[in-house]
């Protein structure tokens, strides 16, 4: 039942992608492999994740989804499925208004989904080449997470406005390296609880379309539910194929 409504979710927040569906237009990665995780599950499993990118003069559409399971002794030990989708409308050629909304269903977390949408400025402070860039964003928006058991003030979820802050930082090391580092805040602006999440990355070609990808990623909720911690991690060795 998870599943389905995550895929439900997803497939709703994907919709507005579907105009101009021009093949030249798209570009996308698929990448599977060995996740090792920290906090409020310590396992080693599988992860998979699909990223897609539309890019045309005045647009910019970016999605992104990843799901990660494992099992033990019949029993669940990881769950978590994860979907972003973001439209980018360009001013010119650095800023941008961008418009996002998230899902995530992690069956250890405390949550039983957190959803967000948000929408604000963005600017492309810096360029060198296709490769090589630094996007600064900042937005409000409104948070709905929905809890796995009632809290202290008897609410089942956190319904908030929220602020985010996001950076993303991708670098050519060579023809065949690229270094991406991906950091964002979204801060309650009524309970006041802080989720931030970081994605440090280094991805290498191995031949044609096919690259390695060695990842390490932190997500820490300052308010987290009760009776799970506040930080997870996540390192990730996976093959990435692009198109």
């Amino acid at each position: 039942m998870r599943f389905k409504k995550t895929i439900a979710c997803i497939a709703i927040a994907a919709s507005p992608l579907v105009y101009g569906q021009d093949g030249e237009d798209w570009k996308g990665e698929a990448e599977f492999g060995v996740l090792i995780t920290s906090g409020n599950t310590e396992e080693t499993n599988v992860n998979g994740r699909l990223g897609l990118v539309h890019e045309v003069v005045d647009w910019r559409n970016i999605a992104e989804f990843s799901s990660n399971y494992s099992e033990a002794e019949d029993q669940t030990t990881a769950e978590k499925y994860k979907g972003s989708v973001e439209t980018n409308y360009k001013f010119d050629e650095r800023q941008y208004w961008f418009l996002r909304g998230g899902y995530e269903n992690d069956r250890f977390s405390g949550y039983d989904f957190e959803s967000t949408v948000t929408t604000g400025y963005g600017n492309r402070v810096w360029q060198r080449g296709e490769r090589s860039f630094l996007d600064l964003s900042a937005g409000v928006g409104y948070r709905y997470n929905k809890l796995d058991v009632v809290n202290s003030d008897g609410e089942d979820a956190e319904k908030e406005a929220i602020a985010r802050l996001a950076v993303q930082f991708d670098y050519a090391l060579s023809d065949n390296a690229l270094f991406h580092q991906k950091l964002s805040t979204e801060i309650g602006l009524d309970e006041n609880n802080v989720i931030s999440q970081s994605e440090t990355a280094i991805k290498a070609n191995i031949v044609g379309n096919l690259s390695m990808k060695a990842a390490y990623r932190v997500k820490h909720v300052s308010d987290a539910p009760a009776g799970t911690d506040s930080t997870d991690t996540e390192t990730a060795i996976t093959l990435l194929y692009g198109f």
